[in-house]
This record gives C-alpha cells, structure tokens and sequence, in this order.
C-alpha cells in the first residue's frame, strides 16, 4: 500500500498560507521533522483561551484532529504548558497558533 500522504512541511506551508488569505491569523510557532512530524494546533479564541488539537487519524486511515485536556478552552498559560510538555515527548512536532474569535478550526478533518 502507497504512502500518499503530503509532507508535513508542505501541508504547514499551505494551510498557514490559506488561514491568512481568510483573515484568521496563523503562525508557526515551533518547525518539527520536514517529511513525517505531527502536527498540534493552539486555537486562541477572542477570549485570549486556546484549545490543543493533536493530528491523528481514525481507524481508516482518515484524516483528523484529537483533542486535549479533555477538548475544552482553557487558560493560555495552562495550553502552553501542554505544548511544552508535548514537545518534551516528540521533538519532531510542529506547532501552529491560529486567531479565531470563534474558536472555529481552520482544518479540514473530524475532531474526536
């Protein structure tokens, strides 16, 4: 079976890139492997609270996003932390910090 999936890179590249072009700002606070990394989201909503999303993939192969401390808004400082300590655990990650006073998630994919 064939490995289509897209460099990490190039994926980050290009979602940054539509984020921005839609007004919602996006940054990539931390580059991890080119070719295979993972990749973590810190969703800041207006109320300066952030969700973390983990890339993952279903069951069939499927595209997704696992949430964090138990999928809820928290405080900044507390979101960080979890970064920090997800970092600690994969060097290889990649991190990217996206605005959106609603909270609403730029990615394609089901959360669960």
């Amino acid at each position: 079976m064939a490995d289509d999936r897209i460099a990490t890179d190039l994926w980050v590249a290009a979602q940054l890139r539509s984020c921005n072009g839609r007004n919602m700002p996006a940054y990539l606070l931390r580059k991890g492997a080119a070719a295979g990394g993972l990749v973590l989201v810190k969703l800041l909503n207006g109320a300066r609270q952030c969700k973390i999303l983990l890339q993952s993939r279903d069951f069939d192969g499927n595209p997704g996003w696992q949430t964090a401390l138990e999928g809820a808004f928290v405080d900044e400082r507390e979101g960080d932390a979890y970064i920090g300590r997800a970092v600690a655990r994969d060097p290889d990650l990649w991190v990217i910090e996206v605005e959106s006073r609603e909270g609403e998630m730029p990615f394609e994919g089901k959360i669960f």
